[in-house]
């Protein structure tokens, strides 16, 4: 049986307490509120925090509302279950709530967070593995070695990002609301995240992740498709996010793709997106767009299926994201 390191776990029940404790713990502080991620890093050893800061008695991250502006608003601690099941998500930004749904099991659902999902942890074969089996392999370059196992000879960590929700705020133009020592600050979502399998984040560790904002569709749609092995519960693949907004003659003013799980960070494909601009998604665009995206898709040996499986996928799931542009909101 794994179990979890030793570690002492707070509750504090403000933003400026949580952030104070952070603080105070340095490297061996952690914030916590589902704890799907964290805690099995922790029996794996992946991560061993000495101070786990367990903010879900803090009121301001359940916040889930709609703003006077007609922006979603989502505290950070919001459960997955909690938001996929709110009828004003499901009503007005469709494409999030189906991504929360495809995230993981009911189970898990009613313990993760929206917060939690964005942050995620990126993965890798050689890394989302026991103690003993990585002490094996000599570790990797993201904990303990200074190996990177997908690509030796590699002077970064190639482990992907693997969020459901990350592309979908990253395609509606999403923001953040992060916390720290110096106050709050609001960055883009695109903004959170950086291409390094290690360095995956670019908040600080004493920032807390406090709430998304996310803006109204208003006449634009957007879509999300996801590639795994078991459709019930496994980690993304490939995840695609497609958002366009439309004139009154229904051609697409501007539009927005983005790649999940094939990367560190969730990849914005422009060339692709601005395929469609001018048209009225018509078979021939989709098609273009689907061969631009997929150039960005070079998939390594850091995930599941093979390789060459992998590539092929792209642009069936990158033409199915932008199928269901035709049909939904």
């Amino acid at each position: 049986m794994l179990r979890l390191p030793p570690h002492e776990t707070t509750f504090p029940t403000s933003i400026r307490e949580a952030v104070a404790e952070r603080v105070s713990a340095g490297a061996a502080g952690a914030y916590v509120a589902g704890g799907t991620d964290l805690y099995p890093n922790m029996k794996r050893r992946q991560q061993e925090p000495r101070r786990v800061i367990d903010v879900r008695r803090i009121p301001e991250l359940g916040r889930l509302e709609v703003a006077a502006d007609g922006s979603l608003v989502i505290g950070a601690g919001v459960t997955l279950t909690r938001f996929l099941r709110d009828a004003r998500v499901r009503g007005g930004w469709p494409a999030l709530a189906h991504a929360a749904a495809e995230i993981s099991t009911p189970l898990l659902q009613n313990m993760g967070t929206v917060g939690g999902n964005l942050l995620l942890d990126t993965r890798c074969n050689y890394y989302d593995q026991g103690f003993e089996w990585r002490k094996a392999i000599n570790f990797c370059m993201k904990k303990d070695g200074d190996t990177c196992w997908v690509a030796p000879s590699s002077p970064r960590c190639w482990a992907v990002q693997s969020s459901d929700l990350a592309p979908v705020m990253v395609a509606l133009d999403a923001r953040v609301v992060l916390a720290g020592p110096d106050g709050e600050r609001t960055i883009p979502a695109a903004a959170l995240y950086h291409d390094d399998g290690m360095a995956f984040l670019t908040k600080r560790p004493e920032e807390l992740l406090v709430r998304v904002e996310v803006p109204a569709l208003a006449g634009a749609r957007a879509s999300y498709r996801k590639l795994r092995r078991r459709g019930s519960f496994d980690f993304p693949v490939l995840g695609v996010a497609a958002w366009a907004s439309f004139d009154r003659a229904g051609k697409v003013v501007a539009a927005r793709i983005v790649l999940g799980a094939v990367g560190s960070h969730p990849k914005l494909v422009e060339d692709a997106a601005a395929a469609l601009v001018g048209g009225t998604l018509e078979d021939d665009q989709l098609e273009e767009a689907a061969r631009l995206a997929s150039k960005l898709a070079k998939p390594l040996d850091n995930t599941d299926f093979t390789i060459g499986w992998r590539k092929d996928m792209a642009p069936v799931f990158v033409r199915r994201a932008l199928e269901g542009l035709r049909s939904v909101r």
